[in-house]
């Protein structure tokens, strides 16, 4: 590369970072990484009606979760600011009023409503849509005249009526545009504001882009932003359209095949090394088998030589078990310290706050192998923040049981329990594991009894571990619950 790499993000603020766009992200970052480039975020805020307030702030918390850190762009500043677009309106006032000096573009007067009849017409007769041109040929004195009539104009940009758009796109080799299938497209709009064709040509020409890395929908205007690098006497950096990532039933990705905005994903407890993970594999591989692999390792691994043509499958189901991975590689403080916060806020309101993190560590082993987000943490360990426990009687009978065998095996692990001096694993299998055989009972029966009485669930982490965390005061008071709940079966 002669050049340095610089390679730019550029979001626009009309929503949430949703997974494509965090995935365009990534590969930019891991590309500039790679090369030892620069990593831009420039923020495309041109679209002033649809902008969503808050959309900024989330963008940009999304990739601090992820650890995607910028080089240039907001809060870091940088030698090509600004990095928000509506900062930079002359600029691309100038590009434009320049185009139309050179001649390779035009003030176009149309009207709203003539432009939709245009394009009714065009539906009616099956042509393809596109601006007819009306204006491209207007003299300085008709122009004048509907300027005159209080008209604001856009700016057209004038495509080439024949001929050939070529170039080589670093993932899907050569491709090539008729330019008689492009129609004069519109570079800067009556309230001063550009479109997108215009602002990105300028910008990344004067934030020095040399690698344009984006979404596979823009393949189509690539054409338009060549003829724009030419008109406008730059030149173009290299471009490498991404694959679409698709749902599992290879339709267009959609909340319902899991996918939500970054922001939600890290709220539903999945953690961002997995989300690195699993998005640098939505089009890209290192070879054909590996799939955990540290930031460290996608940085060294990353080439857009393995990014796919072919679109990417975004199977939840995977990033649940990645995400199962990568939780069972945490320390058990890092595991608790991650986990609070979702307890704290998932947990029921009358458990008392502050929660305690050196409990939530003695917790965190019972857990940690089974859960698969840090949002189900609460659910499988509220029974150990709760008072008072709620579950239909007829739980602590097993299928095999009678109510009575069940009291029996519950009285007499009451009595052996009070007699423990010691309150851990080690005592309490100890003392409860020889009792089923003295009560000719399966352990099964007598187990499943003690699990229901002490957690309120059938099936709950290893009874022991979870006994001696409770506490032999709590497992009392929960046994005797427990048997007033038997006994009033009966009656």
């Amino acid at each position: 590369m002669s050049k340095p790499v610089r390679v730019r993000y550029a979001p626009s603020p009309t929503g949430f970072p949703h997974v494509g766009n965090i995935r365009t992200a990534l590969f930019n970052w891991l590309f500039a990484r790679h090369h030892g480039g620069s990593f831009i975020v420039r923020i495309e805020d041109t679209d002033v009606a649809r902008t969503v307030e808050g959309a900024v702030e989330a963008i940009l918390d999304g990739l601090r979760w992820l650890g995607l850190d910028w080089d240039e762009g907001p809060e870091v500043g940088g030698n090509h600011g600004p990095y928000f677009q509506s900062q930079r309106l002359k600029r691309y006032q100038e590009a434009a009023d320049r185009l139309v000096a050179q001649g390779n573009a035009y003030r176009c007067y149309c009207s709203s409503e003539r432009l939709d009849q245009m394009r009714a017409e065009q539906v009616k007769h099956k042509q393809p849509p596109g601006y007819d041109r009306a204006c491209r040929t207007l003299t300085a004195e008709e122009c004048g005249i509907r300027e005159g009539q209080g008209i604001v104009p856009v700016v057209r940009f004038k495509v080439p009526l024949t001929g050939q758009t070529r170039t080589n796109d670093l993932i899907r080799g050569e491709v090539v545009f008729e330019n008689s299938t492009l129609d004069d497209f519109v570079l800067l709009k009556s309230d001063g504001y550009p479109t997108y064709h215009l602002a990105n040509i300028v910008d990344d020409h004067e934030m020095k882009v040399s690698h344009v890395l984006r979404a596979e929908e823009w393949l189509s205007s690539l054409p338009r932003h060549l003829l724009l690098y030419q008109a406008m006497g730059y030149q173009p950096p290299l471009f490498a359209h991404l694959p679409m990532i698709l749902g599992t039933d290879r339709s267009k990705l959609s909340k319902r095949h899991g996918a939500v905005s970054i922001t939600e994903y890290k709220e539903m407890g999945y953690l961002p090394e997995t989300m690195v993970n699993f998005l640098a594999l939505l089009g890209w591989s290192l070879d054909d088998k590996t799939e955990i692999m540290s930031r460290e390792q996608l940085v060294q691994g990353f080439s857009l030589e393995r990014v796919s043509r072919t679109a990417a499958i975004f199977n939840i189901e995977k990033l649940n078990w990645m995400n199962g991975v990568y939780i069972r590689t945490l320390t058990i403080d890092d595991f608790a310290q991650r986990s609070l916060p979702l307890l704290d806020k998932k947990l029921p309101a009358q458990v008392k706050r502050p929660l305690s993190l050196d409990y939530i560590r003695q917790l965190a082993p019972l857990f940690q192998e089974r859960a698969r987000t840090l949002a189900e943490v609460p659910e499988l360990s509220d029974f150990f923040f709760v008072d008072e426990l709620e579950y239909d009687a007829a739980l602590l009978v097993g299928k095999k049981s009678t109510r009575e065998s069940t009291l029996r095996c519950l009285e007499a692990s009451r009595e052996r329990i009070l007699k423990l001096d010691r309150f851990d694993k080690e005592s309490l299998e100890g003392s409860l594991r020889p009792l089923a055989e003295e009560l000719g009972v399966k352990t099964g029966e007598l187990f499943g009894a003690l699990r229901t009485a002490t957690t309120g669930r059938t099936a709950a982490p290893p009874l022991f571990e979870t006994m001696a965390v409770l506490g032999k005061d709590l497992c009392l008071k929960r046994i005797d619950v427990a048997l007033d709940k038997l006994r009033g079966m009966g009656l």
